[in-house]
């Protein structure tokens, strides 16, 4: 009669040999399953890929962006604010995207618009919305004043930068406060930031701004708002390859944001200047 084999199992009173507790080859070169981690902060759990914890793996940052916007164009006016840019997404000197929403409502009070990578403009109206949802589910009928905002996304700019991980866009926001006060500032993509009575983007910036110095009053009415912005956005577009002839213009007044429908604007091509644009120039082609 053979002796009884030794029981393996502990549910079964016998005790587990040496061999059983080692791992096989294909448990140990399993890697750990990844398990939610759930922020103290109150955020969404979240889930880290094992995978990029390897010893080879590197954090990779942006060194330039890839789908662009060009100018964005704001002034105020009697009533209020408004803000005007094209809807031109370029990859790189590609005219890719052609409907792309650069000028957007925050709130009721609040609009902003942006240059620069549209991804990162897209991640900052992320955090934008979740200050909305967080102001819904409040429900004390207040809401973010458009000076919050700015001051919120200046951190926001300013936090990434020193990450060395910036998002590459300049931000223009502007809106009326509880109190019926304009606002209209500008945030830079290392956190830089100013207010005035108008301010611009990218080109913008040479192209555009000596006409609101010249024309631009806090009184002006906003039929003469809007003809200033127009001129402006034409010298732009005539200048600048990364822009294109369909515009939004979006306002701020103590009634509400309205955003227009993308238009087009009239355009000369006939100057002699542009027939021969290289006469005066030495040593052009």
């Amino acid at each position: 009669m053979q002796p009884r084999g030794q029981q393996n199992s502990r549910a079964l009173g016998g005790i587990c040999l040496p061999e059983l507790l080692q791992a096989s080859s294909a448990v140990s070169e399993r890697p750990p399953a990844s398990e939610p981690c759930h922020p103290t902060s109150g955020a969404q759990a979240f889930v880290v890929d094992s995978s990029a914890m390897d010893k080879g793996s590197h954090i990779e940052r942006t060194k330039y962006p890839y789908v662009t916007g060009t100018s964005v164009i704001a002034l105020k006016y009697k009533d209020g604010v408004m803000i005007a840019a094209d809807t031109l997404g370029a990859y790189g000197s590609t005219k890719r995207y052609k409907s792309m929403d650069r000028v957007v409502k925050v709130n009721d009070r609040t609009i902003m618009a942006a240059g620069g990578e549209v991804s990162d403009f897209q991640y900052i109206q992320r955090l934008l919305d979740e200050l909305s949802v967080e102001d819904y589910c409040t429900d004390d009928g207040i809401q973010y004043q458009p000076a919050q905002l700015y001051a919120y996304l200046t951190r926001v700019m300013y936090n990434r930068r020193n990450k060395m991980d910036p998002l590459w866009n300049s931000l223009v926001i502007g809106g009326v406060g509880a109190d019926g006060s304009t606002f209209l500032g500008m945030v830079g993509m290392q956190g830089t930031h100013y207010t005035d009575s108008h301010v611009t983007t990218g080109f913008a910036n040479a192209l555009a701004r000596p006409l609101l110095r010249e024309k631009q009053r806090d009184d002006m009415s906003e039929e003469e708002a809007l003809a200033l912005v127009h001129e402006a956005l034409r010298v732009c577009y005539y200048r600048d390859k990364q822009s294109i002839n369909k515009f939004t213009v979006a306002t701020a007044t103590a009634s509400g944001v309205k955003v227009s429908e993308p238009f087009a604007l009239d355009m000369r091509w006939d100057y002699k200047l542009f027939a021969e644009p290289t006469k005066w120039a030495v040593g052009a082609w």
